[in-house]
């Protein structure tokens, strides 16, 4: 297993974990604690191989996406229950953690397609997001990608990072972390300063 594997089934454990701790806030028995679990950690991959015609879907074709995703979720179930629960504040870093890894590794997958940047970007994006979106719309919540905090941006400045390092030739692994550093230090920092983009106000005028 080669240490980009290892990052990708990472990224599948963390937002595993976030998933069952959502799920755990909305007193969920096991078996829908597994369900959010699993849509959050393969949801965005899952969209993305669809669009990109990428057969098989990662989880089809190799059987540790469902096993980490479901160990890490039952992981998170235990740990809560036997220690105590993990802080809003966790849920939050780890799923900047997860955003990190798959928006980068989306982009990268989509590279090796030949599409455009542009639609590399958005593979990225969705990468991140998409299982993200899924988890928060089932758990009745409004997705943070969508509330005032930097989420998305994040990813397109992770995107746009390693897309650029990788035209420069330097060291692939290198490429990969620092592009995963950018949307790590960006996200964390609009949940530590409340950072936002600008909002969109429609006033009515008489």
């Amino acid at each position: 297993m080669t240490w980009f594997d290892f990052l990708d089934l990472f990224g599948v454990a963390v937002f595993a974990i976030t998933g069952a701790l959502m799920a755990g806030r909305k007193s969920m028995d096991l078996f829908g604690v597994l369900v959010i679990a699993l849509i959050t950690a393969l949801g965005g991959g899952t969209l993305r191989d669809a669009i990109l015609d990428r057969n098989p879907v990662s989880w089809i074709g190799n059987d540790l996406y469902i096993l980490v995703a479901t160990l890490a979720a039952l992981g998170t179930v235990l740990w809560v229950r036997f220690t105590r629960p993990i802080h809003e504040t966790g849920l939050l870093v780890a799923d900047a953690l997860g955003l990190a890894v798959f928006s980068v590794m989306g982009t990268q997958i989509a590279m090796q397609y030949e599409v455009p940047i542009s639609a590399a970007v958005i593979m990225g994006v969705m990468t991140g997001v998409a299982g993200g979106v899924m988890r928060d719309i089932i758990c009745n919540e409004i997705p943070l990608i969508f509330q005032q905090e930097i989420y998305a941006t994040a990813c397109i400045a992770g995107s746009l990072t390693w897309i650029g390092l990788s035209q420069l030739h330097t060291p692939s692994d290198l490429d990969v972390l620092v592009a995963m550093a950018v949307v790590l230090v960006i996200r964390l920092a609009a949940i530590r300063w409340k950072l936002a983009l600008p909002r969109f106000h429609l006033l009515d005028r008489d």
